[in-house]
This record gives structure tokens, C-alpha cells and sequence, in this order.
């Protein structure tokens, strides 16, 4: 099913309809990020980096505003929702993180 433009809504349910799909779609492309996070911790335990890389953070969100303006979205709403949902990875990969055990060192 294709969905209308917004300016071709015109009833409340066609509106709502609308945003309970993109809901979903969104849902599933956040489940897809957090599958690309729940690996980078599992990476990093093997690695210098932590689960803060606060150059990556920004790049991140450096290109998020960009393309939030580029398709009409007040890139403040964008970076603030991005912000909020780097914050809870970052709080997940710390705590991936603390329950891992250390890389075996080599003494044994």
C-alpha cells in the first residue's frame, strides 16, 4: 500500500493511519541500529575505544542535522531525538561492557 501525502489526507484516520505506519517502520529501523550497537560493544571489549566516542557522537549528529534540514525537519527536533537515543546506547554498551569479562591478557 502506498501512502498518501500528508496535503491528500483528508480525514483524521487517513492522518493517523499514516503516522501508526511510519511508527512501525521507524520501530524497525531503531531494532536494526541497535543490532549495529549491540555488536559494538562486542567489538570494542577487544579494542581501545569505550562505549564513549564523543568524535563519533558528533559526527553522527553533524550529519543528522544535515540531512534533517536537507528534508525539511527542524534539525534541533532531529539532534535531540539522536542525542536521547545516543545516550541510551551509550548507557547499554557501558553496561555490555562492565558484564564482559577482560580480554585475556596473554599471562596464564
Amino acid at each position: 500500500m502506498t501512502r498518501r501525502p500528508p496535503i491528500d489526507c483528508t480525514e483524521m484516520v487517513q492522518v493517523r493511519e499514516a503516522i501508526d505506519e511510519i511508527d512501525r517502520e521507524l520501530v524497525d529501523l531503531v531494532a536494526q541500529r541497535f543490532g549495529y550497537v549491540d555488536r559494538a560493544w562486542q567489538l570494542k571489549q577487544h579494542g581501545p575505544e569505550g562505549a564513549v566516542v564523543p568524535w563519533r557522537i558528533q559526527q553522527v549528529i553533524d550529519r543528522v542535522k544535515v540531512r534533517a534540514t536537507e528534508r525539511g525537519l527542524p534539525p534541533e527536533l532531529a539532534e535531540a531525538m539522536w542525542r536521547q537515543m545516543i545516550g541510551w546506547f551509550i548507557q547499554y554498551e557501558e553496561e555490555q561492557l562492565a558484564r564482559s569479562p577482560p580480554p585475556d591478557s596473554g599471562n596464564g
